[in-house]
């Protein structure tokens, strides 16, 4: 919202159902749009291309390793992902400033071009069994991702909504894992073919280069975020600015490193899988693709679902869902595997899904990447949603040096923990708890995140909300909210369900209770008393509200001042008129329904929400009304407004 607040017009009424846009829409329309079918179908064209390469590159090494002198089938996987995270480490900041100074639709057609040669140089080394030509095509292959990254992440919030930007995350996810999956697919059956393996490895690269360069001349325009940008060419100098750059805002640079450890989480899980295949699963190289699979449609089941969950806005209170479901899986998939009896032979697929245990594993699997598909997309929509336009590719470049580091600290680990005798399994739950540690300190770090989490899940526990109007919540600048007071926990919901932070007004007896205080007080709620209880803190609450809208920071504000004992509104007091005389700005009416009568309501009759008495949902109403201009909100009329918003319904 900008700085003008628009006069109050067309109240909406109770009954109002208008829905924010891109609200009740699938996600998949954007499929047949041209803003964002080339450009989804390119990158998974690139994704899929990939991984044909490494996993046929990966697959001959490790079960014909006599065809390629001088390397070691039981360390290749990890070389090879090794080799191409390079790239990332010295390119990355030179392709975040490329990608902000052109056209992002011209680089795309210029990165597929280079694909083909690419992968000409591939099917060079495949037709001849030439390990040092395979690892250079890897190389190039990196320098290839390594550019077309901040192009993939800066092209979307230029052409997507905001409602629009978890959906279309979710599906470049969801499409990136796919491609995965098939690409996997292609790969290993190539790789296993007697005879012309490495011939149709060859063909395969080579064709899907060509047709990613075809389906790229339909992106449609994408204007340079920042054309007069001078490029220092120096990666050293370039890659800290960048980092720099990066950390000008908190809650962005520790999405960073959120989805950079996801990657290393990732990588680990991956690149073992070949090995963990033939060693712990006494499995062959089909069977590396049921564990490809199994991974890849759990990570993009999560991705979608993620736009369900959230309510098309960036829900980060998924992220500690996501990484607390990681680690619980990941150690049950330790437990699932560390202690199986090797099999005779090398079990095909039917073989190895006839073992009851196996399906634990499968399931681990399965359920891990899904939830690490609740981390990373509305981390990655995070960071496009809050990054400046003009450097949001450099942030995206920061992100990728990020990434490959940990991914090359990824190999490290795994490379020196095997090299001990720690076996795959064992990597697994290092892994798993390594995970929890890294939760613990980023959450204790940003506690939004955490905060968000536990609001979403008290909320969504207890309620089926709905939304009436909630896209008039501003996602931008100063505004006050206003609410009716129903319950103790009507911040929690009105926390759960915004698409930005707010700062609480509130009581000052409940910012010092034991468990809500603590929450309050880490989403910097600010404590109000009456003049006679304490005026020195009521002239220090009003400074922070002018300091918070100053800030362009939203406040929310119970002008009630008090719980309702009788489900009735209480006469709105003057607080908000002080609020707005030392910083005008737009005010913003709400109102809850559903809440009086709850456990959590000063009801006599007060019962439990639903799902603990009778296992249905108890209904929850959010409405919100148009903004009011500051010189018009006045108690009486804020008061009025919110009543007709909240409507007969308590």
């Amino acid at each position: 919202m900008s700085d003008n607040p628009l006069n109050a017009k067309n109240d909406a009424g109770p009954r109002a159902s208008r829905k924010s846009p891109g609200a009740g829409e699938s996600q998949f329309r954007l499929l047949r749009e041209r803003r964002f079918a080339p450009f989804f179908w390119t990158q998974f064209l690139g994704a899929m291309n990939d991984n044909v390469f490494k996993v046929g590159f990966t697959s001959l090494v490790t079960f014909q390793a006599a065809r390629f002198s001088g390397v070691d089938p039981k360390t290749a996987a990890f070389l090879i992902s090794a080799i191409f995270i390079v790239p990332f480490v010295l390119f990355s900041a030179t392709s975040g400033q490329i990608a902000d100074k052109y056209d992002k639709a011209a680089l795309a057609r210029l990165v597929k071009s280079f694909e083909i040669v690419v992968m000409l140089i591939g099917g060079a080394g495949f037709l001849l069994h030439s390990a040092p030509l395979l690892y250079l095509c890897t190389f190039l292959m990196g320098v290839h991702s390594t550019v077309f990254g901040p192009v993939k992440y800066a092209y979307l919030p230029q052409h997507l909504k905001g409602t629009e930007l978890v959906g279309g995350n979710g599906l470049v996810e969801m499409g990136t894992f796919v491609a995965i999956l098939i690409g996997t697919i292609i790969g290993g059956a190539a790789a296993g073919a007697a005879e012309h393996g490495a011939l149709w490895l060859a063909a395969a690269c080579l064709a899907f280069a060509i047709v990613g360069r075809v389906v790229s001349g339909f992106v449609p325009k994408s204007e340079a975020s920042q054309r007069d940008l001078r490029i220092n060419w120096n990666p050293v100098s370039e890659t800290w600015r960048n980092l720099k750059l990066a950390r000008s805002d908190r809650t962005v640079f520790l999405s960073l490193l959120g989805i950079s450890w996801l990657w290393f989480v990732g990588a680990t899980f991956l690149t073992s899988f070949f090995n963990f295949a033939k060693d712990v699963l006494s499995a062959n190289p089909d069977v590396v693709t049921i564990l490809l699979a199994t991974f890849s449609l759990g990570i993009g089941s999560g991705s979608l679902l993620c736009e369900r969950l959230s309510k098309h806005r960036v829900e980060i209170g998924l992220v500690p869902l996501g990484s607390i479901g990681i680690s619980v899986f990941a150690i049950d998939l330790f437990f699932a595997s560390h202690r199986l009896a090797p099999a005779p032979h090398l079990l095909n697929v039917s073989e190895f899904l006839l073992v009851l245990r196996h399906w634990r594993i499968l399931a681990d699997l399965f359920l891990l990447a899904m939830f690490g598909g609740f981390y990373s997309v509305p981390l990655y929509a995070l960071i496009q949603a809050r990054s400046q336009p003009t450097h949001r590719a450099r942030i995206i470049a920061a992100n990728n040096i990020l990434n490959s580091f940990f991914m090359i600290v990824s190999a490290l680990m795994a490379l020196a923990l095997t090299s001990v005798g720690v076996g795959i399994p064992g990597l697994f739950l290092v892994t798993a708890l390594l995970n929890v540690l890294v939760a613990v300190y980023i959450y204790s770090l940003v506690p939004e995140f955490l905060l968000r989490f536990i609001a979403w899940m008290l909320v969504h526990t207890f309620y089926r909300i709905r939304l009436v109007d909630a896209a008039r919540i501003p996602s931008h600048g100063a505004a006050v909210l206003v609410c009716n007071h129903v319950s103790y926990v009507d911040a929690v919901v009105i926390m759960a369900e915004s698409p930005r932070p707010i700062r609480f007004v509130m009581d000052h007896r409940i910012f010092r209770t034991p468990f809500i205080g603590w929450l309050f007080r880490h989403v910097k709620a600010i404590p109000i008393a009456p003049a006679h209880e304490d005026a020195e803190l009521l002239a220090r609450a009003y400074q922070s509200c002018q300091r918070a809208l100053e800030d362009g920071d939203l406040i929310c504000i119970f002008p009630e001042g008090k719980l309702t004992r009788t489900g009735d509104m209480n006469p709105f007091r003057h607080g908000i008129s002080e609020i707005l005389r030392r910083h005008p700005a737009p005010v913003v009416p709400m109102a809850l329904r559903g809440l009086w009568g709850s456990v959590f309501s000063r009801d006599q009759n007060a019962q439990w929400p639903r799902p603990i008495r009778r296992g249905v949902m108890t209904r929850l109403t959010l409405a919100v009304g148009e903004p009011i201009a500051p010189e018009d909100a006045t108690p009486q009329h804020l008061q009025d407004r919110v009543t007709a918003l909240r409507g007969a319904r308590r």
